[in-house]
């Protein structure tokens, strides 16, 4: 089996490369292509992952290469994990919508539109290339924002399945909380990438018992500091919000928090550059502990659980995905991209039937649809009127001088990567 990882040479890839020399059973891998333009950092990846393969007695082959066609050729699947622009761009993100009142962020609002517009012609660029090389091969899209990500993947015809660490993060404290094995919670996960509620924590499969009252009776308050949102919030919703659900109930509290401190991206590039110089370090020959705080938590055990799925391996028959709607949620259109448990096998996922969603949730995932698609088309088509009828539909935005102001900042900081621009 060959497994390629586009964006291979970013510092989180030793968590990736971790998980698949651990669940090597579940994922067995003969060869990993770590596909990168940036050759000098690839290469302190890459040799840290060979060391990470030999000290934990994983026979497969890593290779390296600056060369995509090279990379994705005979590939069964194809991980994309890029970041357009790298953390400079994510740094503007983060910065100019707050001189509107507006929150700041790499995957929703002004800074998750730009983000789009740089990605979505990139990512599809790559997919063309896979299919020209290997038509046949699963594409796993990690990249954010990966509900629109995916979505243009699947508008063109690509073998897509979009992938997020959220629910497997909840999964995974949810049974710290209970006392069980991560298998054996099963999260009743709806709504859209980043915009997800839990509305049932059920033991033991689809039909098992429903003990999300219990959870948050008993650790209600832990939750609520996880998420940092108050714990009467969780208690009146009853179900257990997204961590990015703060960014829409709390806005202008996050907005307050971002005005006064130094932007994530900031934080993620130091601590880039520290974890690069320890990847210098041939000694080393597992993944460091600064890595945790690097973000993306589980993501290797969900790639390795999505990809063995796909490929016939030995996956979780359920899991957490982000796919066409299809009628699942009958309030969305059907080309709508949600995020769902769904069965996963090598003829693709197929989301689980879902019950009535509360209009609290409905409507805001409505709202967030209707911005999606006319962020796709303004990714896919460009113009400055696209791009502002996107931002005056986001509902973290809203309001027709914001919009205005916030496009003219979005072009200016984003023109040597918007074609059209």
């Amino acid at each position: 089996m060959k497994l390629t990882v586009v964006g291979g040479g970013s510092t989180y890839t030793p968590e990736l490369v971790d998980g698949f020399a651990r669940l090597r059973d579940t994922l067995p891998i003969e060869e990993l292509v770590l596909v990168d333009p940036a050759e000098e950092r690839l290469e302190l990846v890459g040799g840290l992952a060979r060391r990470i393969f030999a000290r934990q007695g994983h026979g497969g082959r890593i290779v390296t290469t600056a060369d995509l066609d090279r990379g994705v050729e005979g590939a069964d699947a194809v991980l994309l994990q890029l970041r357009v622009g790298g953390q400079a761009a994510r740094e503007q993100d983060e910065t100019w919508p707050l001189e509107c009142g507006c929150v700041g962020q790499e995957t929703t609002g002004a800074g998750g539109l730009a983000k789009a517009l740089r990605t979505v012609p990139v990512v599809l660029d790559i997919a063309e290339r896979v299919r020209r090389t290997n038509p046949g091969a699963w594409i796993i899209d990690f990249t954010n924002p990966v509900g629109i990500v995916t979505r243009a993947l699947l508008r063109a015809g690509h073998r897509a399945v979009g992938l997020c660490n959220v629910a497997i993060g909840l999964q995974r404290k949810f049974a710290g909380h209970l006392g069980v094995a991560p298998a054996d919670v099963h999260l009743d996960h709806v709504g859209l990438n980043h915009l997800t509620w839990e509305t049932g924590v059920r033991l033991g499969g689809p039909s098992g018992e429903d003990v999300l009252p219990k959870l948050l009776s008993g650790h209600g308050d832990t939750i609520a500091a996880d998420l940092r949102l108050p714990r009467p919030l969780l208690d009146r919703l009853g179900v257990v919000p997204s961590y990015y659900l703060r960014y829409y109930y709390a806005h202008d509290e996050v907005v307050r928090e971002l005005r006064t401190k130094p932007s994530r991206a900031a934080e993620v590039a130091a601590m880039e550059r520290r974890l690069l110089d320890m990847y210098a370090d041939p000694a080393l020959d597992e993944k460091p502990a600064l890595l945790a705080k690097r973000g993306g938590a589980y993501y290797s055990e969900a790639a390795v659980d999505l990809a063995a799925g796909l490929l016939g391996g030995s996956g979780s028959p359920y899991q957490v995905v982000n796919t066409y709607n299809a009628g699942t949620l009958p309030f969305l259109p059907d080309d709508a991209v949600i995020e769902v448990q769904a069965t996963v096998g090598p003829t693709g996922v197929t989301p689980l039937p879902v019950p009535a969603v509360d209009p609290l949730f409905a409507g805001l995932m409505a709202n967030v649809t209707a911005y999606e698609d006319l962020a796709l088309d303004a990714a896919l088509r460009g113009g400055r009127d696209r791009v502002f009828r996107a931002l005056l539909a986001h509902p973290l935005i809203g309001q027709y001088a914001y919009a205005d102001t916030l496009t003219d900042q979005l072009i200016a900081h984003n023109r040597e990567h918007l074609t059209w621009a």
